[in-house]
């Protein structure tokens, strides 16, 4: 696998197993929790919802835009699911890990150069790959206060970049 493709699946792996340990001792109760419902645009998104959308978003910008697999992606429908366990979410954040680490290794040099149709737009495959480590570490955040509103103001621990950097040696 060409080396820079490698450092984004190290970035991906690094956010998604930030995604899993949160979420992993939670009940269904807090993983579908909102801290504000109801209110029209200011609604906001469970940690179930949340990830729910980061694999969606990992599997269309991965899978089909860089990768050309079929479109099956129901966007609305991620923002409407309900997790019955941390089972099932972190289950399929591994679906989309080896779903990405596929189309890596499927892709050249050249194919890393070039660009892909996403939609209405032509966007360059670097772009798509880079926006979903962005996207991902964005909607981490999210999560992380969700977290931190249900906890009652505990947080999760994470560990600061220079510490995850060192876990990969």
């Amino acid at each position: 696998m060409i080396t820079e493709l490698d450092n984004y699946l190290s970035r991906l792996d690094d956010l998604h197993g930030q995604v899993s340990s949160l979420i992993a001792e939670l009940p269904a109760e807090a993983l579908n929790w909102r801290p504000i419902e109801d209110e029209g645009n200011q609604v906001t998104n469970s940690l179930a919802v949340m990830a729910v959308h980061l694999a969606g978003a990992k599997h269309f910008w991965i899978a089909e835009v860089v990768g050309g697999r079929a479109a099956t992606r129901d966007r609305d429908a991620e923002f409407a699911s309900v997790a019955a366990s941390t089972a099932e979410l972190v289950q399929l954040l591994e679906r989309t890990t080896l779903e990405t680490r596929q189309v890596f290794s499927e892709l050249s040099e050249s194919d890393l150069n070039g660009t892909r149709q996403a939609k209405d737009r032509i966007v360059p495959v670097r772009w798509c790959i880079l926006h979903v480590i962005d996207h991902t570490s964005l909607h981490l955040g999210h999560m992380q206060i969700t977290y931190q509103l249900w906890m009652g103001g505990k947080s999760f621990p994470s560990p600061m970049w220079t510490e995850r950097l060192r876990l990969e040696k």
